[in-house]
């Protein structure tokens, strides 16, 4: 967790991990030909019980003031893979940066799957 000590007696502000994982997830989310977010175990036991999970498929790590950032996204098929990665990147830095004044190290991302586009099935193909 990463405190930050305040010189003028007003208190102290503490920023968890998963306050920025929240907050990297939904930038990640956000941009255009991400198609999910990867699971882990916890995190789809927590959709499965109807609450959504915007941390999911991210990883924090806060050392000193410096942020490292881990997302695990799915692509949307006929995307380009390195520009939806790269604006992925440059997203999350800057919405965890102007969200809680934290240096973002870097930010890595995962692609682990494509989302293939859902194929309707006509009528002629059921009935055969």
């Amino acid at each position: 967790m990463y405190e930050e000590k305040v010189m003028d007696n007003t208190g102290k502000i503490n920023i968890s991990e998963e306050v920025i994982a929240v907050v990297a997830g939904v930038a990640a989310s956000e941009v255009q030909g991400v198609a999910e977010m990867n699971n882990s175990l916890a995190g789809g036991i927590t959709e499965l019980l109807g609450k959504k999970n915007y941390s999911k498929g991210v990883k924090v790590v806060i050392e000193e003031e410096q942020v490292k950032i881990s997302l695990s996204v799915t692509v949307a098929y006929g995307c380009n893979i390195p520009n939806v990665a790269t604006e992925v990147q440059e997203k999350v830095k800057r919405e965890v940066e102007t969200m809680t004044s934290l240096k973002v190290a870097n930010v890595d991302v995962f692609i682990n799957a494509i989302a293939m586009p859902k194929v309707e099935k006509t009528k002629e193909s059921s009935e055969k």
